[in-house]
């Protein structure tokens, strides 16, 4: 269960404070926010803003710009499958769709039982063990079906 607005706004003023006096606060600020809750609340893009001294856009764009700092909260396992070019030359399209297939959901979706939120990245720094992806934190090189099936299966426990 999430909890409700205002409970989040104030879950978030320690966040704030630890981090607003800092030169640059607001990455460490959203982190902190990430580490909190799993991802970053709309509604507190106002709060950070107005402790900040920034717009509300200024906040949100940063937000926006960053794929880990997500809207909404992930599934219980975090699936990054890496889409650059060095994964998708040795085979990462077909694994793509396959995993797509087997989780029932696409790119940027959660499974509806919370399961497994899908993500895609680009690059995970494992070129020389592409195709590759990254499960809860954990990398995975020279991704095939087999292993595909094996996380989907994991996933969904």
């Amino acid at each position: 269960m999430q909890p409700a607005g205002t409970e989040i706004v104030s879950a978030i003023v320690p966040i704030i404070e630890r981090w607003r006096h800092e030169e640059g606060p607001l990455l460490p600020i959203l982190n902190g926010i990430l580490r909190e809750f799993g991802y970053v609340p709309r509604e507190v893009v106002p709060t950070i803003a107005e402790a900040l001294n920034l717009s509300r856009a200024e906040v949100y764009g940063v937000v926006s710009f960053y794929h880990d700092y997500r809207e909404n909260p992930p599934g219980r396992h975090v699936l990054k499958l890496c889409r650059a070019e060095a994964c998708q030359s040795m085979g990462g399209d077909a694994i793509a769709e396959r995993l797509q297939k087997l989780l029932g959901i696409r790119f940027g979706e959660t499974a509806a039982d919370g399961s497994v939120t899908l993500e895609e990245v680009y690059c995970l720094g494992l070129c020389a063990c592409s195709p590759s992806a990254m499960l809860d934190g954990e990398v995975i090189g020279r991704l095939d079906e087999e292993k595909a099936e094996e996380i989907a299966r994991e996933v969904r426990l």
